[in-house]
């Protein structure tokens, strides 16, 4: 039996607590996750360069349904535009408490319509205000715009009256990445920090040197090639490995309790563990989720996979575990 099979039975890892969400990968769910491969590849089917990957991504989740039962006002975060989405309860207190989501795409793609859908299901769940930015994207935006427009965004939320504690960031893929690095950078200035963050599939090592991307090469969303073309819009002549692109080579002493989230089929697996070592090891407080079955972004189809749904609320229950004045 391989290590990562004894942790999807035993439902643990290695060095950092394995929360109880994920379930066995039954036949119907194996199912449904082929359905959902067999669409992302008729989306991405001619797509090879970095604006057809960007439309197609776009296509895709134009054919997911926009998120129900939320209301959405459309703001200005120091010159970012974004989307504050809120459960249409009448009793919900609007600026309590607030989830700030960084969308994935790669860095180059994207967007509010994209990620409105779970961003829309957070904030029902977990009875919170969602703020959904639309950074700046590569290569006509390259690093560190789009680090730049998450800190703003924070901010933003700190100056309309959050409170830090209230405070949890989200990303998916380079949203994760995003969601680590700008933490990172509110500790270098001894600023204010989340209560949590929570990172799906995040793209941890720019450099490409996890073996899952060969293991898990049939992932539809994401693999080595595509980093690369990520890597050359993204950080130009910067090195990849640098800790403040990379967080795999950051030092994460001092980070605010961190989920992750990964998929076993996820060609980002191991980026994902290998951040959970790092991180364990600096004293942080990981809990890490493996999804047996999952692939890349897994977490944006919750209209066609069970554990979409499922994962999303495992977010929103670590949101409510970590926020200062917890839902009633």
């Amino acid at each position: 039996m391989t290590w990562l099979a004894a942790c999807l039975i035993v439902g643990i890892s290695s060095s950092a607590a394995m929360a109880a969400g994920p379930t066995p990968h039954t036949e119907g769910s194996k199912e449904q996750v082929r359905k959902l491969v067999d669409t992302i590849k008729k989306y991405y089917a001619d797509a090879d360069s970095l604006r057809d990957r960007r439309r197609a991504f776009e296509d895709l989740m134009e054919s997911t349904p926009e998120p129900t039962r939320v209301q959405i006002r459309s703001v200005d975060v120091g010159g970012v535009d974004a989307q504050l989405i809120w459960p249409a309860r009448l009793h919900h207190p609007l600026g309590r408490r607030a989830i700030l989501y960084l969308h994935g795409g790669g860095f180059y793609s994207g967007s509010l319509r994209t990620h409105r859908a779970i961003a829309g299901s957070l904030a029902k769940a977990a009875s919170a205000d969602v703020l959904l930015v639309d950074y700046r994207l590569a290569p006509d935006s390259p690093y560190p715009a789009q680090i730049d427009d998450a800190l703003s965004a924070y901010r933003w939320l700190l100056d309309s009256g959050y409170e830090s504690g209230n405070i949890v960031i989200v990303g998916d893929s380079a949203g994760g990445n995003l969601a680590i690095e700008a933490t990172l950078r509110q500790m270098r200035v001894s600023g204010q920090l989340p209560a949590a963050v929570v990172a799906m599939s995040p793209i941890t090592d720019l450099v490409a040197t996890a073996a899952s991307l060969a293991a898990n090469n049939t992932d539809p969303l994401i693999g080595k090639d595509q980093l690369t073309l990520i890597r050359n819009a993204y950080l130009g002549t910067r090195s990849p490995s640098d800790p403040l692109i990379s967080p795999l080579y950051a030092d994460m002493t001092g980070f605010p309790p961190l989920l992750l989230q990964v998929g076993s089929g996820d060609a980002l697996l191991d980026d994902t563990l290998r951040l959970a070592d790092r991180a364990k090891t600096a004293g942080v407080d990981v809990r890490t989720e493996i999804w047996p079955g999952m692939v890349h972004q897994w977490q944006l189809f919750p209209s066609l996979l069970d554990d979409a749904r499922k994962s999303n609320q495992q977010i929103a229950d670590y949101a409510i575990e970590h926020f200062a004045d917890k839902p009633k």
